[in-house]
């Protein structure tokens, strides 16, 4: 069918995610194939995925194994639920991920996306702290700018404006702390860090036993891949410990090697009480995502007198399709050390980023690591100019667009907070992978200049 044709049926059809209308209504690219590092659109044009499809095919496309796993498990079992029984699909899957988490977390609730897992998370830590006595403890703290998800729970903890106005009023008891925006490496002691003493502040005016969790990812997305200063994550722990408060790393994008480790203690040297993951746990093969429970608050919940189970679920929870696709992929990442490529490159694209920020007065800053990264465009560095609101919209909808079909290399634009360019190849993007990557970032910020001058 030809292209036009399948434009056509999507826009009568399809509602797009995120999608504005004036988009729908232009030559979208439609996806056909898929092969390592490369997308293959309807006319036949081949593109590197340097976003990793949405931050998850972490394996890379077309990887006929993990293909051959569903393929297997379909036969076999096609589905079972996890409702007061199992199979082996999701123990296989949930005993891998319990070997390769921090000590002390080694039990997973599956679900189907990482809006699920965090508001799995929600419910967990709500229910766990009404189990042990403290029915009081229902309030979130988050970080100003932060991503968390779209279902109405996670929205409530995502401190993105723009995107919970229209569903209003959601639920209550969620504040926003400062993000570590500015801060990088060595800033000095943590706890006196506005970042931080921010979450002081709130606890405070709030009531230490009201708070039942802090949310944060290992690196933010929301703003532009913002990595903590040193120590930062180590004075949330101690703030949690001294408040009773439980301490959840939302991982949806930043486990499973995004960073070059399994997980993200492995990144902040700090074992949080849940991890909530989704995105690469299957390189985005099939739908899962899940809460990892430190055991002892499980067993805590299950042995309290209004306890005895964790009081949710959902049919496709634990899918045997998923989970075997889970293990396969996680297998696969661990068999052909892939997080190694990561370790090994990750410091490589940082410093090519860094020297293209030299080269073109449009980037105001880089930040990321592993194989995740924002660049933060602006009108003009040497002069001290941001976009105007104008410019910055003519960046995002048109010059970006135009520039990941003209140079073959797709990545995001994101105007949360900022107007920033958003990388995240393939773990398995090598140095071929990533020369093309880097030249393609180098041509879309001249085309940024050439349109802003």
């Amino acid at each position: 069918m030809e292209t036009q044709q399948l434009r056509d049926r999507a826009r009568k059809h399809l509602v797009q995610h995120f999608t504005r209308s004036d988009t729908v209504g232009g030559d979208f690219p439609i996806f056909v194939s898929g092969d390592g590092c490369y997308l293959t659109d309807s006319d036949g044009n081949r593109h590197l995925d340097g976003l990793a499809g949405l931050f998850c095919v972490n394996m890379g496309h077309g990887r006929k194994d993990i293909a051959a796993a569903a393929a297997a498990q379909f036969e076999q079992l096609a589905y079972a639920s996890n409702w007061g029984m199992a199979h082996p699909a999701a123990i296989d899957a949930a005993s891998l991920i319990a070997e390769l988490a921090p000590e002390g977390l080694d039990t997973t609730f599956f679900v189907n996306s990482g809006s699920e897992a965090v508001e799995s998370a929600i419910k967990f830590v709500r229910q766990y702290h009404q189990a042990q006595g403290q029915p009081e403890r229902t309030k979130i703290i988050s970080r100003n700018m932060a991503y968390h998800g779209t279902t109405l729970g996670a929205l409530a903890v995502t401190q993105l404006p723009n995107i919970k106005k229209q569903f209003g009023p959601l639920m209550p008891g969620t504040f926003a702390a400062p993000n570590t925006l500015g801060y990088v490496g060595d800033c000095g002691p943590a706890e006196d860090l506005d970042c931080v003493k921010g979450f002081e502040e709130i606890i405070e005016r709030e009531g230490a036993d009201t708070i039942a969790a802090i949310f944060a990812e290992p690196v933010q997305n929301g703003r532009g891949a913002l990595v903590a200063p040193d120590g930062y994550w180590q004075a949330l722990r101690d703030l949690c410990d001294k408040h009773g408060i439980l301490l959840v790393s939302d991982e949806v994008i930043c486990s499973f090697g995004r960073l070059g480790h399994w997980f993200g203690a492995g990144f902040t040297g700090v074992t949080p009480d849940l991890i909530t993951f989704a995105k690469g746990s299957t390189s985005g093969y099939a739908p899962l995502g899940g809460v990892i429970i430190r055991t002892d608050l499980l067993e805590r919940l299950y042995e309290s007198p209004t306890g005895g189970a964790f009081t949710h679920g959902a049919t496709w929870g634990g899918h045997p399709i998923s989970t075997a696709v889970a293990t396969a992929n996680i297998s696969a990442m661990r068999d052909e050390k892939v997080l190694d490529n990561v370790l090994a490159n990750g410091p490589r694209v940082m410093q090519s980023l860094q020297a293209l920020k030299s080269e073109h007065r449009s980037v105001k800053d880089v930040r990321g690591a592993g194989y995740f990264y924002c660049v933060e465009m602006m009108a003009d560095r040497d002069a001290g100019r941001d976009f105007t609101d104008q410019e910055a919209l003519t960046v995002l909808r048109k010059v970006l667009p135009e520039s990941f079909a003209s140079t073959g290399v797709l990545l995001r634009g994101d105007d949360r907070g900022a107007t920033n360019l958003m990388i995240s190849p393939p773990l398995v993007a090598g140095e071929k992978e990533l020369d093309v990557l880097l030249h393609g970032v180098d041509q879309i910020l001249t085309n940024v200049e050439k349109a802003i001058v």
